[in-house]
């Protein structure tokens, strides 16, 4: 780089600051020179923030967004100050559920900000266990997208079919995996950063030790994400090599672009975050980012790791293949406790309103029934058999639940119920039933023997009635069971 053209673009990015800096109020401007001292003394001083490097993770969300502000106009605030200022990687996972209208909303915002060119900045993404660069135009490949599909129903599976529902836990594997590999790629990193606030990290742990139970791991001693990345080596390179044989999941690729274990420090700086009452920010996000809001992940009050329609589907099927209950009543149980925890949780107004459109009216529950099927089908590859099916697990545990998961959706299989156990224990039947067992379980037979001799993992509390779930998921948050003598009963559409 020329000496004209560096000074050139030391001026675009002073005139960057000086923009972002603009939509910024004087609390955030407080806040940011706190934020500038925390890296610095992380650092061990600003004579070596030069050789400081941090992660961040991009997955669309409005806070993701807000913290790559802050990082950024730290970074630049620093630059015009010191000679040197710290590197910043930005890594996004990609999954089955990160939409085209996502990536285009980080596109516009990385614009923004003038990162695409500027050394001081590693933008990145994985697909399917591959560390790439950022690019928006990319698609999901194949390969990521069975893997995402696979992991789903596996560990969907592998759940107390009378306990809470627990569908999504392989979401918390994988972003653990995502944290592990993005600290230790290429020169590796000093510093995760996260405004994730305790309760929010709470969670995440919880539902980490849960997915590990599930998969025959032990995750222990992590409480917050100060105490997480040291105990992800105990993973191992594939946390689910107990279940998949080599052709489904390979080693994190380019594998010589990876440290040994290294020490990585986390930051968090939620107490940073000023001004989130309802109407603030959105100028910074919709003029200078250019980001579209509609297009933010929605907040799940349960799971993030899988959209809120798709979570109201699955309690809506749970209602009446598993309760005995109606479709309508699981889904409005759920929307019900969910609007409460979102206000519990005191989540902007824009939010529960952006809850509340999608969830829809009680009389618009079959255009949603619909809708999430379609979203489940072409997001995910699962129709709703394979979703029914996973609800009843019934292979795992020697196929106990196998007669009842028959009875209710299959009665014409009950006759060959004697060669689906000899098919999950390695012995060879008729094609047909090993096609049947593919097409309504979604996976192949060699994964379907591996769950027939699991045991499911129970609950690290005591026993919670069905529905009661998102109890478990928000600390502290009191709901009340609504519905739970509801008539009505749900067609078995799932039947062959």
């Amino acid at each position: 780089m020329s000496a004209i053209h560096e000074q050139a673009m030391i001026h675009v990015y002073q005139q960057v600051l000086q923009r972002l800096l603009s939509f910024y109020s004087r609390g955030e401007r407080t806040a940011l020179q706190l934020l500038i001292q925390r890296l610095i003394v992380a650092a061990g001083g600003i004579e070596r923030i030069g050789d400081y490097r941090v992660l961040t993770v991009q997955n669309g969300s409005r806070e993701s967004f807000y913290v790559l502000t802050a990082l950024r106009a730290a970074q630049l605030s620093i630059a015009g100050r010191h000679p040197v200022t710290f590197t910043l990687r930005v890594a996004t996972p990609r999954l089955s559920e990160t939409s085209q209208a996502t990536l285009e909303n980080i596109h516009r915002c990385y614009s923004a900000l003038f990162v695409y060119d500027d050394p001081r900045v590693e933008l990145l993404m994985a697909d399917n266990r591959e560390v790439m660069p950022f690019n928006h135009k990319q698609p999901l490949s194949e390969a990521g997208h069975h893997a995402n599909r696979m992991d789903m129903l596996l560990v969907g599976h592998l759940r107390p079919v009378d306990g809470p529902l627990e569908i999504g836990d392989e979401g918390y594997l994988a972003m653990a995996e995502f944290y592990r590999h993005m600290a230790r790629w290429d020169a590796g990193v000093d510093s995760l950063i996260t405004n994730n606030t305790p309760r929010q990290q709470k969670q995440f742990m919880s539902g980490l030790r849960r997915a590990t139970r599930k998969i025959g791991l032990t995750v222990d001693n992590i409480s917050s994400f100060d105490s997480l990345i040291a105990q992800l080596d105990t993973l191992g390179g594939d946390p689910y090599k107990h279940f998949y044989g080599p052709e489904h999941h390979g080693a994190w690729k380019p594998e010589a672009q990876f440290q040994a274990c290294r020490r990585v420090s986390h930051i968090g700086i939620d107490d940073l975050t000023v001004d989130r009452s309802e109407g603030t920010n959105w100028p910074l996000f919709s003029e200078f980012l250019r980001v579209q809001t509609e297009q933010f992940i929605s907040p799940a009050p349960e799971n993030g790791n899988l959209s809120p329609l798709l979570l109201a589907h699955l309690h809506g099927l749970q209602a009446c293949y598993l309760q005995g209950r109606s479709y309508e009543t699981g889904y409005g149980d759920y929307v019900q406790r969910a609007i409460m925890i979102m206000h519990r949780k005191q989540l902007p107004k824009h939010a529960c309103e952006q809850a509340r459109l999608l969830f829809g009216s009680p009389a618009l529950v079959p255009e949603r029934r619909a809708q999430a099927a379609e979203d489940a089908y072409r997001i995910l590859g699962l129709n709703e058999t394979q979703l029914v099916c996973m609800l009843f697990a019934p292979f795992v545990e020697q196929g106990a639940g196998m007669e009842n998961f028959l009875r209710c959706c299959h009665p014409g299989m009950l006759v060959a119920m004697p060669d689906l156990h000899k098919a999950m224990q390695g012995a060879p039947i008729a094609d047909q039933v090993t096609q049947w067992m593919v097409e309504v379980s979604g996976l192949p037979v060699d994964v379907l023997g591996k769950l027939y001799q699991a045991n499911v993992a129970q609950p690290e509390q005591a026993q919670i009635q069905p529905g009661s779930d998102l109890q478990q998921a928000i600390d502290g948050v009191d709901t009340t069971e609504a519905g739970q003598h509801a008539d009505g009963s749900c067609e078995r559409s799932a039947r062959h």
